[in-house]
């Protein structure tokens, strides 16, 4: 059995790029942990909470539920706060992950690494997908982490032209925030997840407080779904297998 570590940024990030690898992972007899920076304190307020219930609560409790049905063994936060998206006031605020000083961060990180003997660490690509600065930021962490601990790393990626592809089928726009995005070009590798579209599927509706009903993710046909989300893609430079834990 080999471990694989998936960091993350904030609640659900998890589900979307890397849902169907750590589910595959999982089947295969692997053990999974995920590791998430924030609780996703600046997301958006949805008008279920209970009363007095902060959203970082939700949240978390919709992290556990979501980590069950993907085969995570352990959640772990970092404790750092959301930082809000690029350019907000909340990018600054004390605390907020944009502002954590690289090196403790990435102590932390590795001491989990090596706490857990991990085969294969996920984090994002140096754009974090879309710019947001606690992606960014899991970037920067995780590869340092990777290096302090000597693991492995894979920096996952959406295919911004699968993507593009099935926003246009859904009648939507790419916003904005994906200019800039890595180019694919630089895909090294990918996993073939569609086995496991139905669960990853069902952890993102685990995220009710952040994925409706009535969001991309999960209005989209089961076609248009498959075809951004289907294979789950990365960058990995190093030597060894050429996707985590050779999936």
């Amino acid at each position: 059995m080999a471990t694989l570590v998936t960091f993350h940024a904030h609640p659900d990030d998890e589900c979307i790029v890397t849902g169907g690898v750590m589910r595959k992972a999982f089947e295969e007899g692997h053990r999974v942990v995920l590791v998430v920076a924030t609780r996703g304190e600046a997301g958006e307020i949805p008008d279920f909470l209970e009363e007095g219930e902060e959203l970082w609560q939700r949240r978390v409790l919709e992290t556990h539920a979501a980590a069950d049905l993907l085969g995570v063994a352990r959640v772990e936060f970092l404790g750092y706060l959301d930082s809000g998206m690029m350019g907000d006031a909340l990018n600054t605020r004390p605390g907020s992950f944009w502002t954590a000083d690289v090196e403790e961060a990435a102590q932390k990180l590795a001491a989990l690494l090596a706490e857990e003997e991990a085969s294969a660490l996920t984090v994002y690509d140096s754009f974090g997908g879309y710019g947001h600065p606690d992606h960014i930021q899991v970037h920067r962490v995780g590869m340092r982490a990777a290096e302090i601990a000597g693991t492995p790393v894979y920096q996952a990626m959406v295919k911004e032209s699968e993507f593009r592809e099935a926003m246009r089928r859904a009648g939507m726009e790419v916003p904005s925030e994906m200019d800039g995005a890595v180019p694919e070009s630089e895909i090294t590798a990918g996993v073939e997840v569609s086995k496991y579209l139905g669960v990853k599927r069902a952890a993102m509706r685990a995220h009710a407080s952040q994925i409706p009903e009535e969001s991309f993710f999960l209005t989209l046909d089961d076609e248009t779904f498959a075809l951004p989300f289907g294979t789950e893609w990365f960058i990995h430079d190093g030597s060894g297998p050429a996707t985590p834990l050779g999936l």
